[in-house]
Order: C-alpha cells, then structure tokens, then sequence
C-alpha cells in the first residue's frame, strides 16, 4: 500500500493546497501565519526525504515513483510525475532552500499572508518543473512559477521594484514561449500524440528538427540560467527583491534553466548537443569571465552577487558541453553546490540589511567588530563561494575542469584555451568576495552608519526626495538607519547559516553524498550524447588532422567505441 502512494503528487500538492488555507487561519499579528508555512514547508521536505529513502533507487537511471493519471486524452495531456538521477536532488534542494527562506523571513510584517501563501504556491510549482514527466505539465508548472516571484518582488522588493519585477517577467514569460512551441513540435511529430519525456525520448526526430527545436529551448533556459546575453534581468531583479526571495531565485530557480538543458536538450536532442556544444563552452567561458567582470563594478552588495551567480552558471554549461561523465556530474554538483552557496550568502546580505539598512558597500564598514558572527558566517560563505578546497564548490569546479580538460573529443588547443579563460575567472572570484568582505566588514568604522540618510520608510513615502535613491524597503520592520541596533546574529539566524554551511562542508568533504544521486544518470546522458556524436562525426579523425578546430576522438578508441566494446 506504501509502494502504491503518490508520493510525488503528495509532494506537490501539498504546499499548493495548503496555501488556499492560510486567509482562513485567525491572525492578525501574522505569527500564526508564519507558524503554519514553516510548518507545511518542513513537512513537504521530510515527505521527500522519506520517499526519496525509501523508494528511489540511485543505481538505476531510469524514472521512479512514476505516477500518471490522464488528464485531457484528446490532447494527449496527463498528469504524469516521476523522479530519477537529475530530478532527485534538485527536488531537495528546492524543498530544503525554500523552507529556509520561509524562516528567514520571519519578520515580514506588510501583508504576511499573501506573502506565505505565494511563498507556499512557489513551493508547489518549482517542485513540480523538476517531477514532471509530461512535458506541457513541464510547461504549466513552469509558467505558474512565474506569477509569484513577479509579485514577491513587486510587492516586497526594493524601491524600483516595479520596474524589476516586470522586466522578470517579460524576460522569463517570453522565452517560455520557446518551451510552449518546442513541446507542441515534439508531441506532435509522428504518428503518435504524446507529450511523455520518456516516450519522446524514443522519437527519431529529423536533424533540422533537432537544431530547430535545440536553439529555442536554448534560449528559453538559457534565460533563467542567465546565459550571456540573456542575463540583464537577474541584478535588478535581484538587486530589488528581499532576501528571502533572492535566495529561492539564486538557489532554486536558475537550476530550473541548468535542469532543462540537461533534460531536454541533451536526452531528446542528443544530435543536435553534437553542434551545439562548442557554443555552449564559449558561452559558459564568457558568462565566467563577463560575470567575474561585472562584480567589480558593484557597489550594491546583492548585485555583486548577481554578478557572481551569471560567474558560476558558467561552470554549469561547461560541464554540459564537456562530453564527458565527469564533467556532466560537475555540472550537476555546481548546480547543488551553488544553489546552498548563493542562498546563504543572500540570505546574510539580509542579515546584514536587517542592521543597517542599506545595501550599498561604499556606506558600510567596520561591521565585523559590532557583529563578528555576522562576520564568520559570511566569510566562511564566500570561501565556499570562490573554490575554497574542502567546500563544496570546489568539487563541483574542480570536476567541470577535469572533465573538460581530459575528454577525448575536443581538440587538445580548444580544450586548454577554455580551460584557461575558465581559470581566469576562477582566480577573479577571490578577488571580488574577499574585497566585498573586507569592505563590508573591516572598512571604515560602523559609527559613521549615522551619517546616512534614512533608508526605509513604512509609509512608502518618496525616497529619492530623501536623496538616496539605492534604498530597499522589504516591509521586515523598518527602521531608519540612525536607529537600528547593530546587534549580533540571533540564534534564528546562526540556525539558517549553519544549516546551509553544514551542508556545503559535508558535500565538499565527502562530495558522494550528493553524487550518488545522480552519478548513474549522468553517465547514461552522456553516453547518450556521444553516441550521437560518433553517428554524426564517424571520420572525425581525418577532419581534425585537417587543422580544423571540431570535435576529435582517437581512432583506437573510436573503433572500440563503434565496435560496442567501449
């Protein structure tokens, strides 16, 4: 009877449902309210842990816990979820971040209802992109995602938050569209109707098709993964969101992107990854470098870290181009590693706002005497997020790296170039976290914090007459800077920076915790992809002595390969 559970569907529905119960719960202070989403939000994470515990097996690569109930049969349209090595985790990881950030935003006080129930409704729908099965399903979740990040940040966001909100949606909502056409073209293509992952999967879609359909999804993803140039909406909409939603948005939703092109593009389109994948490196080397760049130039300390997430997404398109099992392993674990990394550097960015209103690094200095913890956590933080060794994103990195370095169909002069440019942005990141630290933290003394003008203002009133036009008012009991108290972390807040740290440090310290979730999956998709490769390329060998700089594989091991002894 357990075995016959809809575990997935409980996952999903749970928080969704339990959503449309908070206006009947009485509270007028909002700390029942609070209460009860926390609640719901650990029960959905310890429902997942349990059926992921008890039910999915790591060692196959196929789907698990599949459920499907058709929906519209003239459509072809289902309810169909399940889970396997690439869904698995993320699902986890989006249970466990978004919980966090519900206790992290313990001090809203400007309509905490609405403010839970969509944190509760975003909940249901980014775990729902990651189980679906069915790909118009894939869609509707994916669009439903939208509605409440586009209101967390219009209503909760900074003071040009209206115009950050909208230009999230244009962005995301627009090249959605991409995924909409993409899904119609494959369900639709044959003599079958069906828009199942696994039943597409067995499709033979034409090349023209193929590339067709590959560069629309890319640009759909490549969106929310905030490829170069389709990055410009993450700083301001980051910029202007509260922390809590900055971290669901860093740790959870740039993944959805990652996610689809791992998913999509490389499992159904596994021919057209073949010409693709050179793009994919040169574009995962810019968005290293231009992100690495940009953080410079900040002096908001969340649009620093922006910048530093398009940085990290880099090493993710890497590892997707890098034909190899240990690069699309890194790319996963890059993944895992900077959704807890991002989250919880965000989350004492909030931290440090909560004392000094302000975001702005030229007005900060010296805190690290009045709130050492605040201190320590955020330094250990950005250790993690610049490869520190022992960390979990130096795995992650480390393993991109050595997957593209030593895979045998590149060609050795493309393989070092990238590699190289990638390791200049590698020895940037340091720069930029620590000169963030140290200007945070050590700079000028926290007394000259009452010489700034007032940053927040529970009566909306005109902020830019106030003369400072960088303010963010997140409704989290505003104060004027000249008042706030700069205390020390509370034990609340030690809790959610431990719980992300703790994490970081095991899975960098014993990477397969993660990795045996997904391992066996990604050696599947990559075997997948190269197969694909050696249909497209079988006299690879006589175009690379050519001089041409393509794809090459040795032809020992290419025989071995095509011989089905590899």
């Amino acid at each position: 009877m357990m075995e016959q559970f809809p575990w997935l569907t409980a996952i999903v529905l749970l928080p969704l449902v339990a959503a449309f119960f908070i206006p009947l719960i009485p509270d007028k202070s909002g700390k029942t309210v609070r209460w009860y989403a926390l609640g719901v939000g650990m029960a959905d994470f310890g429902l997942m842990c349990y059926a992921f515990w008890r039910h999915y097996d790591a060692s196959q690569a196929t789907f698990q816990l599949a459920e499907k109930v058709v929906w519209l049969p003239q459509l072809g349209l289902s309810w169909a979820l399940s889970v396997d090595g690439i869904s698995a985790p993320l699902v986890l990881l989006a249970g466990f971040v978004t919980t966090l950030s519900m206790f992290s935003a313990w001090q809203v006080d400007r309509r905490p209802r609405l403010f839970y129930a969509l944190m509760l409704i975003l909940y249901a729908a980014q775990v729902g992109v990651f189980v679906a099965q069915d790909l118009m399903l894939f869609f509707i979740m994916w669009e439903v995602e939208l509605v409440p990040v586009y209101l967390l940040v219009c209503i909760w966001g900074g003071q040009n938050r209206g115009y950050a909100a909208t230009k999230f949606l244009m962005y995301t909502a627009l090249a959605s569209i991409f995924i909409l056409v993409a899904a119609l073209a494959m369900g639709l293509f044959g003599d079958t109707l069906t828009f199942d992952i696994a039943e597409l999967g067995l499709k033979q879609f034409p090349l023209g098709l193929e590339l067709f359909l590959y560069a629309g999804l890319l640009v759909a993803f490549g969106v929310k993964l905030a490829i170069f140039p389709f990055h410009t909406w993450l700083a301001d909409t980051h910029g202007e969101a509260s922390s809590p939603v900055s971290m669901v948005l860093a740790g959870v939703l740039l993944k959805m992107g990652g996610y689809g092109l791992i998913r999509l593009n490389l499992e159904l389109l596994p021919h057209a990854h073949v010409y693709f994948a050179p793009v994919l490196a040169i574009l995962g080397v810019v968005n290293i470098v231009y992100g690495a760049l940009n953080s410079f130039a900040q002096t908001n300390m969340k649009r620093r870290l922006a910048y530093s997430s398009i940085s990290h997404m880099g090493f993710v398109l890497l590892g997707i181009a890098s034909y190899s099992d240990l690069g699309v392993s890194g790319a996963m674990l890059q993944m895992l590693s900077h959704g807890l990394i991002a989250s919880v550097l965000f989350f004492l960015a909030g931290v440090t706002y909560d004392r000094t209103r302000t975001m702005m690094m030229n007005q900060l200095g010296g805190l690290g005497q009045a709130m050492p913890t605040v201190f320590a956590l955020f330094t250990m933080g950005a250790m993690a997020s610049l490869a520190l060794p022992g960390m979990s994103g130096f795995v992650g990195e480390l393993e991109v790296f050595v997957g593209l370095a030593t895979t045998d169909i590149y060609s050795s002069v493309f393989r070092w170039v990238t590699v190289f440019l990638a390791a200049v942005g590698l020895i940037l990141t340091p720069i930029y976290l620590l000169s963030m630290v140290r200007q945070v933290f050590h700079g000028a003394s926290a007394d000259q914090m009452c010489d700034l003008v007032p940053a927040c203002d529970l009566n909306d009133l005109d902020l830019k007459a106030q003369g400072n036009q960088e303010a963010n008012c997140f409704g989290t009991d505003c104060v004027l800077p000249e008042e706030a108290e700069f205390k020390d972390a509370n034990p609340r807040e030690i809790f959610i920076a431990v719980c992300f740290l703790g994490l970081i440090i095991a899975i960098g310290c014993y990477p397969k915790v993660a990795s045996q979730m997904y391992d066996v999956k990604t050696m599947a998709v990559n075997a997948q992809v190269r197969t694909a490769y050696h249909e497209a390329f079988p006299d690879a060998l006589q175009r690379s002595a050519q001089g041409r700089w393509s794809p090459t594989i040795s032809a020992a091991r290419l025989n071995l390969r095509m011989s089905g002894q590899g």
